[in-house]
């Protein structure tokens, strides 16, 4: 079994809020994966599915962003699984609106939901799946940024985001991260176009 935490905040008030990325995402590979029943188990809402012949648990933790831990790790001790087994999906300042990544490890990058996850889980070999909500506007602060809803012109580009990963996560549980990262993700593929681009350039300057 594999487990898929999106992370957010439970609550009308903060449905469409750039924080909610994670819960955006559980969403929608709930409905693509045909997925129902919601049930509340560990602090977290949590539904069963399949991908290919893979069981997978479907998570949106109920404890608020900065606790998301508190849910998930107690459901992985209830499950048995091991920090492989988990791949959490949640909002990233550092990368752009509507761009993604893949990493298989590291440390929370300032993410109060991943802190809390690696407190709890004890171990950082998890997938995380970022999806890019930018850097806050001058003068905003970092909470009124995460708290406020996607701008107009956001909204299009992470709603795409969330369907280019729905195929990006399926391949991370049916052929591991390592796969999913080369092929989906974006600074990848951008870097060897750019790579062939001056190849290109270099043999029409020769």
């Amino acid at each position: 079994m594999k487990m898929i935490a999106g992370l957010g905040n439970p609550g009308n008030e903060y449905a469409k809020t750039k924080h909610n990325a994670g819960f955006l995402f559980v969403d929608a590979l709930a409905g693509h994966l045909g997925a129902s029943g919601w049930k509340q188990k560990e602090n977290a809402l949590v539904a069963e599915a399949r991908i290919g012949a893979e069981k997978v648990l479907l998570v949106k933790p109920q404890t608020y962003m900065n606790e998301s831990g508190r849910a998930i790790g107690p459901l992985m001790d209830w499950y048995k699984l091991e920090p492989e087994d988990l791949i959490v999906v949640h909002d990233d300042m550092d990368i752009p609106a509507g761009v993604v990544r893949i990493r298989k490890k590291g440390s929370a990058g300032g993410h109060n939901g991943i802190k809390s996850v690696l407190a709890h889980v004890g171990d950082e070999h998890f997938v995380r799946v970022r999806i890019g909500i930018g850097r806050p506007l001058p003068g905003w602060t970092v909470v009124h940024h995460v708290l406020a809803p996607f701008s107009e012109d956001e909204v299009p580009r992470v709603k795409d985001a969330i369907q280019y990963l729905l195929p990006a996560v399926e391949c991370i549980v049916q052929e591991g991260a390592d796969m999913a990262m080369n092929r989906f993700n974006p600074r990848k593929k951008k870097a060897a176009k750019e790579k062939a681009e001056k190849r290109e350039e270099t043999h029409d300057e020769v």
